[in-house]
């Protein structure tokens, strides 16, 4: 990036300066290949993002996207797939000349399976006759939007088929969906499958919540204001609670879900990725590099241990959702959903307590859950501040107040929320707890994109900080495998009422360092 002063002279155009964030960054001329481009995902989530990233001009003209998938399907028939899912999900505005450009670049290469060498010869000529007819510049992204199990066969066939072999001036690029295997083994598998066939920067593993706005506006916040990094630390912060809360029950996920289950399908990504992005250093620079060496300091630095002492059933809590009432309405318990097991012992509420052992968060605890049926849907990070040591007012003043809670508001209601204490109009001096806040809706014009319209784009740009690195990804296993292990043996999971905040050792779990979750 250029550090001098754009030029004077006469001609000079000023959106050509890098520096000049009016001028959009567009993505090279390329072939994006998504393997399981008929999932759910993809038509509910990625498909509408391309379409919304071409209808904002960020993608080029040559872009050229090939579909594969076990429909026996053309590619008018996938054009006709597209459309709908973009219509149905896009939240840009529909415009049919943005449409046809981006549709004469769609191609659809069935497979009977994933094993079927000879589909993987026909896909490596259409890629290579959309590099002639549409300008792609030999430019190859593949999406890899398909079960772990597939993982194997997908990679060594494209590494056989010559399809990510690397060529002059031209790059190669894989994009990994969730989950990053079920332990830290199969993890470390994975990512060596990925090695055989492109470079380990070249691999971007997709967190979702790592391209919401509001998640990056934690490093905004933290880095960008003089005001709170004085008071960030062990000094004046109580505790942190990480919540990703929802009202919904596992709908027709069952295949997925019972073999998974919370703690693994948002702890082990979403929630320590919230709780590295919160807790780590200020980064040299916003770099990949940079902020992934942070974000991997502080996740090597998690404890599960309180004062020295390993106790998962004092520092973890798991539940399950019974049938019930949520909203007034009659909901099936987990054992009752479609498709799970009658002897599935699989949570669908998780909490745990965490520790950071490094000179900022010493003693610090920070508490994660997340669950399904529950009272709301939400998801925040609340850094909650120690009380005053001494209050000069009378007791009966300050009985309103509680402890002073940045809460950074990641979905539904995207903003910041300070809360703090404050007189009541009025002869007495009482004191209540009162609110500030920040709503990206009420303070910019200009809409948030989706997650996947961010991330897509900075894998197709080859911009890596918003992708957790495999040391990330090994850290957070690391950290999660042990609780794992301990709850396989503990019997099946706490029961819990549709509508409340989880079972009663959630309550428990605070309860034993005398707090109470914001919400219980």
């Amino acid at each position: 990036m250029p550090t001098s002063a754009p030029s004077d002279s006469a001609g000079a155009n000023p959106l050509l300066d890098a520096r000049d964030l009016r001028l959009p960054r567009i993505a090279d001329p390329c072939v994006l290949v998504m393997f399981g481009i008929t999932g759910d995902l993809a038509q509910h989530k990625l498909l509408p993002a391309i379409y919304d990233l071409a209808n904002r001009g960020l993608l080029s003209p040559a872009f050229s996207l090939v579909g594969v998938g076990r429909r026996q399907w053309d590619d008018d028939a996938l054009r006709d797939y597209v459309e709908k899912a973009a219509r149905a999900g896009a939240r840009t505005p529909w415009r049919p000349a943005i449409w046809e450009q981006l549709a004469a670049g769609m191609r659809f290469v069935p497979f009977a399976s994933f094993e079927d060498d000879g589909a993987y010869a026909r896909l490596t000529r259409v890629v290579e006759k959309l590099d002639h007819e549409c300008g792609t510049a030999g430019n190859r992204a593949f999406y890899l939007s398909i079960p772990p199990g597939w993982f194997p066969a997908v990679t060594e066939r494209i590494a056989r088929s010559g399809l990510v072999q690397e060529a002059p001036g031209a790059w190669r690029r894989v994009v990994i969906e969730k989950p990053f295997g079920h332990d830290r083994a199969s993890a470390q598998e994975l990512d060596a499958l990925v090695a055989r066939i492109v470079r380990p920067n070249d691999v971007f593993r997709v967190d979702h919540y790592l391209g919401k706005e509001t998640v990056q506006n934690i490093l905004a916040l933290r880095f960008a204001n003089t005001m709170f990094e004085p008071l960030w630390n062990q000094r004046y912060v109580d505790h942190v609670q990480i919540t990703m809360a929802e009202a919904i029950g596992i709908g027709t996920r069952a295949g997925y879900y019972d073999t998974i289950g919370s703690a693994r399908d948002v702890i082990q990504n979403h929630l320590l990725q919230l709780l590295a992005l919160t807790a780590m250093e200020e980064p040299a620079s916003m770099n990949a590099a940079s902020v992934r060496a942070e974000k991997e300091k502080v996740l090597d630095c998690v404890r599960l241990e309180r004062a020295g002492v390993l106790d998962l059933d004092a520092s973890t809590a798991r539940g399950r959702y019974e049938a019930g009432f949520q909203g007034g309405v009659p909901v099936r318990g987990y054992l009752q959903e479609q498709g799970v097991a009658a002897d599935s012992r699989t949570e669908t509420y998780a909490a745990v307590r965490l520790e950071i052992a490094n000179r900022r968060w010493a003693g610090v605890p920070f508490y994660l859950r997340t669950g399904k049926r529950l009272a709301r849907r939400v998801t925040e990070v609340a850094v909650v501040f120690k009380r005053p040591p001494f209050l000069p007012f009378e007791a009966a003043a300050t009985a309103g107040i509680g402890a002073n809670t940045i809460v950074l508001r990641i979905q539904p209601e995207e903003g910041i929320t300070l809360r703090l204490a404050s007189k009541v109009p009025g002869t007495q001096m009482e004191l209540r707890d009162v609110s500030m806040d920040f709503g990206y809706g009420a303070s910019f014009n200009e809409e948030s994109p989706e997650a996947y319209e961010r991330l897509i784009l900075d894998a197709l740009l080859g911009d890596a900080p918003l992708f957790p690195h495999q040391r990330e990804v090994d850290l957070s296993w690391r950290i999660l495998d042990p609780i794992i292990e301990h709850w396989a043996g503990a019997g099946a999971p706490e029961g819990y009422r549709p509508g409340s905040w989880g079972p009663p050792s959630a309550r428990a779990l605070l309860a034993r360092d005398q707090r109470t979750w914001r919400r219980s």
